[in-house]
């Protein structure tokens, strides 16, 4: 008897951000914008690095698959969202919702790996210059398929223990898209053992990822400490701020989201912070890595120069 209130429904309805319709609209006019800016910053980035041979290293082909992660799972949930403030009944299918979450994590936790990795090219360039070509050339493809493949791995894992159990009667998801926490709330089974595999998991990717970014950075200003001229430090580690911007505006909201217990998420707070990292910080890396780099500018202005001549 107690097993027929289990079950497995077929769709889950999204609450959102609100049901007040002229809110609604203002929302899905500025996040249009936003996804807009987002997809023709990042596209922009990942070609001006492919067709500009001065942008051909290791660090920005790192930046390229930022670029194109940052598309990736800002697409798998954006889309949606925007769809769902036209429309009265904001509705995704069991297997949408899935699949939702499954790209959404794998491309996180990919992020996760190429900012590491970025952090380890920075270090790589500026404590072992002369090593350097020999340190990444063969590390480069190993880092973006072991990134990919974790991703792939661990979110492919929290699908399965998430949809193994059964939902109780209601199928309300409070968020606007198919997040981990917020569908462990909704399972009538102990889900113990899905909170600390989201725990360990996420914890492990994310702990693990910024130890070697903070281990990096260490060695980089023991290395910027031993330089003399003052002119030298700040050249060296101009460099390095685009990435650090990045990193701490990425780790800093998923360490938040993630990496707390259960019983402390708080619904309106949670969807906050997840429509910053998942919405707007896409939006914002190619403006940081742009707006902070001189060799990203120098490519962009000799690409409109050599357009503006041929025109």
């Amino acid at each position: 008897m107690l097993e027929s209130n289990y079950s497995m429904p077929t769709e889950f309805l999204l609450v959102g951000f609100t049901d007040y319709l002229p809110l609604r609209v203002t929302l899905f006019l500025v996040f249009l914008i936003v996804y807009t800016l987002t997809v023709v910053g990042n596209m922009g980035l990942i070609i001006l690095v492919n067709i500009d041979s001065s942008l051909q290293t290791p660090m920005y082909y790192f930046l390229s698959n930022l670029s194109f992660l940052d598309i990736s799972y800002s697409t798998a949930i954006t889309p949606k969202m925007l769809l769902n403030f036209l429309t009265s009944r904001k509705i995704i299918s069991l297997y949408g919702c899935a699949l939702q979450m499954f790209f959404f994590a794998c491309f996180a936790d990919a992020e996760c790996l190429v900012l590491a990795a970025m952090a380890y090219d920075r270090y790589a360039a500026i404590c072992n210059q002369l090593l350097y070509p020999k340190l990444m050339s063969r590390k480069v493809c190993l880092f973006t398929v072991l990134a990919y493949f974790i991703g792939s791995v661990t979110s492919t894992v929290h699908v399965c223990l998430t949809f193994r159990l059964p939902f109780c009667a209601s199928n309300i998801v409070n968020h606007f898209f198919c997040d981990i926490p917020p569908l462990l709330a909704l399972l009538c089974a102990d889900n113990h053992i899905n909170g600390l595999v989201l725990f360990a998991l996420c914890g492990f990717n994310q702990t693990s990822t910024f130890v070697v970014i903070l281990i990096s950075y260490f060695h980089i200003l023991i290395t910027l400490l031993s330089i003399k001229s003052s002119s030298g430090r700040s050249k060296t580690f101009s460099t390095c701020t685009s990435h650090l911007l990045a990193v701490t505006l990425f780790y800093g909201t998923l360490l938040f989201t993630y990496l707390r217990p259960t019983t402390s998420y708080s619904p309106n707070t949670d969807k906050v912070v997840a429509l910053f990292y998942t919405v707007v910080l896409p939006m914002f890396n190619p403006i940081i890595y742009s707006f902070r780099n001189k060799d990203v500018k120098n490519a962009l202005k000799n690409l409109l120069e050599r357009n503006w001549i041929f025109t």
